[in-house]
This record gives structure tokens, sequence and C-alpha cells, in this order.
């Protein structure tokens, strides 16, 4: 068969989540810093649009792009193609990424736990993998350093008027905002006011807070709006249900593995939480993230904790990504029935 292209793809998710991995054919970008060949591929774009835009890719598909690492003490890099955003970290991303890792072979698996490193753009992140079987039945993932932004702030939304919100980093940025309070069950009938709702909170909340993080000047906007119930204490520490509303439209089928953290960020800074406290999230679909506050720690003064989260990951095939040479979009297409509004800049 002809092609311009042959990428290879391991397609996998985390809790309902779709995090593909590429592991051949795409060279490594440019860059000193892992951050710096994530901006390459944010604002060169021919990579997000050859495999996230139709026919190959779609809004609910999320892809990782396997990297060397540029930090000695990791063992393999990755960078994170999201529909909107190529951000700093992800939670369901990184277990996709490391069950590719284990189950395909590519880093040896150790049972009953393998322990190894990914450099994310954000930073390393430890992995912990449970093991058994040749498979890596749950992986833990202590992520990069999460805080509290903004709390109990003022935003105007068209169309819904003033909302109390709080902002938050968890890997990355959160507009934070109670379900209840604006009516809704998080049942998954609401999937898609939730979404459409979620989009015009996060252009809200990014148009009139913005973000700033105290080591990345770069993060200056709000990527998603996660919507919460109050968690409720159980035997194993809180839970709650959450549902987020991804740029450029829909909900995670996870429970957002930054969203877990930046919400742990925000109810430590509230006394709430403390150093090992667990806290547990429920997805639209049921599928279930863990988390607990591993350590406590600060950047450049700011408060922040290191979440640890855990999920579990499903390899669901391997395909070879072509471009025939007569093929009219080359760089796929999307239109506004399943990509809403696309006027987003990707970041």
């Amino acid at each position: 068969m002809r092609s311009l292209k042959n990428v290879q793809v391991i397609s996998a998710h985390a809790e309902g989540e779709v995090g593909d991995v590429i592991t051949g054919g795409v060279a490594t970008p440019p860059g000193e810093t892992l951050w710096d060949q994530s901006r390459f591929i944010a604002h060169d774009n021919t990579l997000r649009q050859f495999v996230l835009n139709e026919p190959r890719g779609g809004v609910f598909r999320h892809i990782n792009l396997l990297v060397p690492p540029k930090d000695p003490r990791a063992d393999m890099g990755f960078i994170i193609m999201e529909p909107c955003d190529t951000p700093p970290m992800s939670g369901s991303n990184s277990i996709c990424v490391a069950t590719v890792l284990l189950d395909s072979g590519i880093i040896p698996m150790q049972e009953p736990v393998t322990k190894l490193t990914l450099e994310a753009p954000g930073g390393l992140v430890e992995i912990r993998a449970d093991c058994a079987g040749g498979k890596a039945q749950r992986v833990h993932v202590t992520n990069i350093p999460s805080f509290a932004a903004e709390m109990n702030a003022e935003i105007e939304v068209p169309g819904l008027g003033s909302l109390t919100v709080d902002t938050a980093f968890g890997g990355d940025s959160f507009v934070v905002v109670d379900a209840e309070g604006l009516g809704f069950d998080l049942v998954p009938e609401n999937a898609r006011p939730l979404a459409e709702l979620g989009t015009r909170i996060t252009r809200a909340a990014t148009e009139q807070l913005g973000f700033h993080h105290p080591t990345n000047p770069d993060w200056q906007h709000i990527s998603f709006c996660l919507f919460t119930h109050a968690p409720r204490e159980t035997d194993q520490g809180l839970e709650a249900r959450h549902a987020v509303a991804i740029r450029p439209g829909k909900i995670d089928r996870s429970p957002t593995g930054t969203a877990l953290s930046a919400r742990m960020a925000l109810l430590h800074a509230r006394g709430q939480m403390g150093k090992g406290d667990r806290y547990a999230a429920a997805s639209l679909i049921d599928s279930r993230f863990e988390g607990r506050i591993k350590a406590l720690t600060e950047l450049q003064g700011t408060p922040a904790v290191i979440p640890e989260i855990s999920g579990r990951g499903w390899i669901t095939g391997m395909h070879t990504h072509m471009l025939d040479p007569d093929d009219p979009w080359p760089h796929g297409y999307r239109l506004s029935d399943t990509w809403p509004n696309d006027k987003d800049n990707e970041a």
C-alpha cells in the first residue's frame, strides 16, 4: 500500500478515556526540554492535525507521543496531545502510556510490581504498576505538584449570570464549580449540556481570571471545567462524583486524574484533607480513580500537594495510520457537529 506516512499506534484507554500511544513513524520533535518539544508540537500542529482530526481521530481521542527522556532519571518521555491542548501532564494519559509500555513489552514488566519514571512536559512522574499474568492491572502515578489558585472567585457566564468558582492546577488548569448548585445531576444523560456549559464556563474563567503558574509562565489559560458534588466521608476517605468538560466540548469518560489532583489541592487548602488522606472520584460511566495526598511541598512560595492517583488501563488495538498521496484532506477535517466551539485556540 502506498503512503506518505506510516505512524504506528497502540490504542488504549484508562477507565474509559482514550489515550492512544504513538510508538513509531514520527521523528523526535526539536527542543532542549520536553516542554520545548511539546510547544513545537502545539505550534507546528502538523502531527496534531494528522492524528486528532478526522478521519483518523476525533474529539473523543487523546494521543501520546513517546520520546527519549531529557532527564536521565526517566525511563521514557511522552508528549500529550488533547483535542485543544498540548498540556503539561495528564492522569489518564499517563496511565495509558504506562499500560502500553508494560503490556506491550517496550519496558520489561516485573511481577508483582514494576516501578518506572516517566517524563511529561510538566516534569517527572513516578509510576508503580501492580502486575500479574503479563498485565499491568493497576497503575499508581505520583503526579507533579498541584495547588489551589483562586478560591470563591466570581465570574460572569453568558446566559448564566454570576457564578462562584475555584481554580486550581493538578497537572493542568481547572475551573471548579458545584454541579448541584447549578441544578445538574452528574448522570450520563446530562453529558451534552454539561459539556456545552463547561466550555462556556472555561472560556469565561480564562477571560476574566486567567491563570498563573508559579514556575511555568507559558500556562496562562484554564483548560477544563470540573463539575463536582460535595465529597462524602467513607471508611477509606472522601469520595465524590466528577464530570470534566474538555475543550472543545466533550465530557471525560474517566474521572480525570489531573482533576482529582486539583480537587485534593483545593480540599487541602480548605483544611479538609491532609498528608496521607485519601479521595476517590467516579465518572459519568462509573469508572473510578483513587487518590491520596502523598506529600506537601511549595512552588516558589505557593503551597502545593504531591498527589498520587491510580486507575486501570487497557490496550484496545494496534494501528498504522497512513496517508495516501491522493487523499484530498492530508491534514484531516473537523465539523462543528462533533467539534463545537472550534474557535478556541490550541495551547
